[in-house]
């Protein structure tokens, strides 16, 4: 669960998370604050680690106290080709997200985004540009992922299994 105010731009490869892979967005992220009052100012090491790329940021001093969501949290829930459903893996020519944003610690709002690989453009994206650019960053990171685990496979000659 990311928070809702935090603009994600580059992907951080040492912020200190004991286990980075299990991130709201799939790894850390540099970035940038859009809360109102805050728009495009920079982060600390601290911020970034202990509340933007996490959510639930009471202790954050640039959270607005009347705002929608705490936290936005996102799953891939299905690949499919153009006539059927895809494994397990992403290999699918369109993924689609469940994002749901949080208030409180329960859901606000959800929405169903999807993306066309071949076509590499978003078929539904979300009308927030905020909760938008979080979704970006999460697939890339899982889409990343992926690639990696199908490479090391196939480089291992365990790729057909």
């Amino acid at each position: 669960m990311a928070c809702p105010f935090f603009v994600p731009e580059k992907k951080l490869e040492n912020g200190g998370w004991p286990h980075p892979a299990r991130l709201p967005l799939g790894g850390g992220w540099t970035g940038s604050c859009c809360a109102p009052g805050h728009q495009g100012e920079s982060l600390s090491d601290e911020e970034l680690r202990d509340y933007c790329n996490l959510g639930y940021a009471e202790g954050c001093a640039r959270l607005p106290a009347e705002r929608a969501w705490d936290a936005v949290r996102f799953a891939i829930i299905s690949q499919r080709t153009r006539d059927s459903l895809a494994d397990d893996r992403i290999s699918g020519t369109r993924i689609q997200l469940r994002c749901v944003c949080e208030r409180n610690h329960g859901p606000a709002a959800h929405t169903i985004l999807e993306f066309d690989l071949a076509e590499s453009r978003w078929i539904q994206s979300h009308a927030d540009p905020r909760v938008q650019r979080l979704a970006e960053c999460y697939l890339a990171e899982c889409l990343n992922r992926s690639r990696n685990e199908n490479f090391g496979r196939a480089a291992s000659g365990s790729a057909g299994l």
